[in-house]
């Protein structure tokens, strides 16, 4: 058996897996609102700022690539705090920011923190719950969406009605993160320590052979679910403030905020959805989110603006959470992080390089247009994805013994 009992101490493992996941989240977001004054004291321009943005695909592709099986072998415990030292790392890139280098070496990092800390939290939460695992996709899902919500709402608020906002923000994130520190000290191991290898950190793709079908539509859905992510995360000031003349990091934090807190309230909303409905459920919603996303640009509408985030918040929601249940599902044990790895590189990738593109685009044929290609190249992949649901994704959850 390569997993520890963990009945006794799942209350306090649970809380720190889900800590963890959460402050890597949160830590990848809180820059958000904070980025229009960023932009006037180093004076960069919009693509600048989205490839500041997706730089942490360069630590997210580090740790899930070469170090997404590192937890298997030699435990949760371990590699948690490393995730842990590097969201305090980030924060005080940030917070010592004298130049955009030190944002682009600041979300490196970032990116390091939450590839190790969402690929090990999510395979934790599932050693903890082996004979539940929609219960701790559920949990690892949570987790997320309250990191990733809460960040740019409490710097955004922090950011316009305190003062040292560039400060402030990171003074109270780094508090959240010795929280995490202290309850991750109170669990207990729930992996056997095995030798560790050369092998053990050469990029592998760890897909079952029979799984390889099915995996498909989980994984363009959440390139698209987390490419739509992206798109707010990165590119929302810059919507405020050219289509509506809104510059508060308040508000964007707010409206960032909105969408994932709309994701987490689907999230129990709909939990009795099986796995595979929840998938093709938030692949249809996609579509009148990003229309509307287009349409409130085109008519400067605030109200618009936040009907779509609404729907978008739906979507990845289901999209998401119906994804990853059925990654774990045909997930054997003994390589259930290599696997959520795999999945998470790609849910990295559609949250950090579409957004270059369409700034680019953005910059040569005005943010309108840009957003209606954007919107465009996501309905092919959303409607790609659900037809491939259709004919592979499991209609069961798959036994680890079944998924090898």
């Amino acid at each position: 058996m390569n997993h520890l009992s963990s009945q006794t101490q799942a209350p306090h493992g649970t809380a720190a897996a889900m800590g963890l996941i959460a402050i890597g989240f949160a830590g990848s977001t809180m820059i958000t609102p904070l980025y229009a004054l960023y932009q006037a004291q180093f004076g960069f321009s919009a693509v600048v700022l989205t490839i500041v943005y997706a730089a942490y695909v360069i630590g997210n592709l580090s740790a899930l690539l070469f170090l997404g099986r590192l937890s298997d072998r030699i435990g949760r415990r371990p590699i948690a705090f490393a995730a842990i030292a590097l969201c305090l790392i980030a924060a005080s890139v940030f917070l010592m920011a004298q130049n955009t280098a030190w944002l682009f070496a600041g979300r490196v990092v970032s990116g390091l923190a939450v590839g190790l800390a969402s690929g090990t939290g999510t395979a934790w939460l599932v050693d903890l719950r082996p004979d539940d695992r929609p219960r701790a996709t559920l949990l690892a899902i949570q987790a997320n969406l309250g990191g990733i919500g809460l960040g740019p709402l409490i710097a955004g608020l922090l950011a316009s009605y305190a003062t040292r906002p560039l400060i402030l923000p990171f003074l109270v994130y780094g508090a959240a993160i010795a929280m995490v520190a202290l309850m991750v000290t109170r669990t207990r191991e729930t992996v056997s320590t095995r030798a560790i290898d050369a092998a053990l950190f050469r990029p592998q793709f760890a897909l079952p052979h029979n799984a390889r079908a099915a995996f498909v539509a989980p994984a363009v859905t959440s390139f698209t679910a987390f490419a739509f992510v992206g798109f707010y995360a990165a590119l929302l000031p810059s919507i405020l403030h050219q289509a509506m003349h809104l510059s508060s990091p308040a508000i964007g934090g707010a409206i960032l905020a909105q969408l994932f807190a709309v994701a987490a309230a689907t999230m129990l909303a709909t939990r009795r959805l099986s796995s595979r409905m929840a998938m093709l459920s938030g692949l249809m919603t996609i579509a009148p989110a990003l229309a509307l996303l287009v349409l409130a640009q085109s008519q400067q509408s605030l109200a618009l603006l936040m009907l779509g985030t609404t729907s978008g918040g739906v979507a990845l929601a289901l999209g998401y959470r119906g994804s990853l249940e059925i990654v774990n599902a045909i997930a054997p044990a003994d390589r259930r992080a290599g696997l959520v790895s795999v999945y998470l590189v790609i849910c990295f990738i559609g949250n950090s390089l579409p957004v270059i593109g369409v700034a680019m685009v953005g910059a040569v044929a005005g943010p309108v247009r840009a957003s209606e290609i954007f919107a465009a190249v996501m309905l092919v992949l959303a409607a790609a994805a659900f037809v491939t649901g259709l004919r592979f994704a499991p209609h069961r959850p798959v036994p680890a013994c079944e998924a090898r």
